[in-house]
């Protein structure tokens, strides 16, 4: 029976363009009206950007929307005739015309969205939270490389934060790390009772003037975590650097690790230290570039692997 994707190595043009037919099926962008409305989807974008951004000018839309200047107007003067939008000069510059939705607009804007957000609930609702997952993984990894600038740096889709847990991160930590680990590296349920055990340790026992957790957050959802925790009185250990594999590639590993340090130097530490594993390639150009130095290698057999366990260190 014959692949029902094209294999990786086809035709990349063939394989965008099939995949456009099918997402635009799915979100019903072929349908006479989007969302059970009368708008069209560039009006339904205009609606949008203009909702969220009272006063926008039509240059600014253009920008936005990337649209023709003469199909862009001929929008807007639609949607004014239908009394959606009001336009206005301000005093400080007459010959641009800012843009805000009328009470009617907003209304229409209300059910647009309101529909978008039942549409797409509707269509996760058929998929387990791991496919969910995976699917928003997908997605950020398409909007990352096709953002990117002409000379191949990746645009910032968005500031990464960096802050302390709230209820149900530290569980998140312990979660993900059993999940990555396992798909990444094959390692076993042995691994995630260690994660657990550093966490209920960290909880039990935290000196919150000398340790610290950080949880990264980028478009609103977890993408890493790194914990400082006492060795000694001048000695901190760093541990559980994770990075989700959609985050990676804004610099959120290396963010975390500096944090650390940041925070070790203000704790009146003199060293910071870790244990890793050889395998872990990404993580060791991580530490490397904040300054540790590897200083002892030892072969051990854990969560069902020979590994070579690594120590690294740097005086602050």
């Amino acid at each position: 029976m014959p692949p029902t994707h094209p294999h990786p190595q086809s035709d990349p043009t063939t394989a965008v363009r099939r995949f456009n037919r099918f997402y635009t099926r799915q979100i019903g962008l072929l349908e006479e009206g989007l969302l059970d409305s009368p708008f069209t989807l560039s009006e339904v974008r205009l609606l949008y950007e203009i909702g969220h951004q009272a006063g926008i000018t039509a240059t600014g839309l253009r920008e936005i929307l990337a649209l023709d200047a003469g199909y862009l107007s001929r929008l807007l003067r639609g949607l004014r005739r239908q009394g959606l939008v009001t336009a206005r000069a301000p005093a400080a510059d007459r010959r641009q015309r800012q843009l805000t939705l009328t009470e009617r607009g907003r209304r229409a804007f209300a059910f647009l969205d309101a529909r978008s957000t039942e549409e797409v609930g509707a269509m996760l609702a058929r998929l387990s939270s791991t496919e969910r997952r995976d699917l928003v993984a997908a997605m950020y990894g398409i909007e990352d490389l096709l953002g990117r600038a002409p000379g191949g740096a990746a645009v910032p889709a968005a500031d990464v934060l960096l802050r302390h847990p709230v209820p149900g991160d530290l569980g998140w930590v312990v979660k993900r790390h059993g999940e990555l680990y396992a798909a990444e590296y094959g390692w076993d349920a042995e691994f995630e009772g260690l994660v657990a055990g550093i966490v209920g340790r960290f909880v039990a026992e935290l000196d919150a003037r000398v340790e610290r957790c950080w949880i990264a957050e980028l478009r609103g959802e977890p993408a890493g975590s790194v914990f400082l925790v006492k060795e000694s009185p001048s000695v901190a250990k760093l541990r559980l650097l994770l990075v989700e594999p959609w985050a990676r590639g804004h610099g959120i590993g290396s963010r975390l690790v500096d944090e650390c340090l940041r925070f070790a130097r203000a704790a009146g530490y003199a060293k910071v230290v870790l244990w890793t594993n050889d395998g872990l390639h990404a993580a060791r150009r991580i530490y490397e570039k904040a300054g540790f130095r590897l200083v002892e290698e030892t072969p051990h057999h854990s969560f069902g692997h020979d590994l070579v366990g690594q120590h690294w260190a740097r005086d602050l």
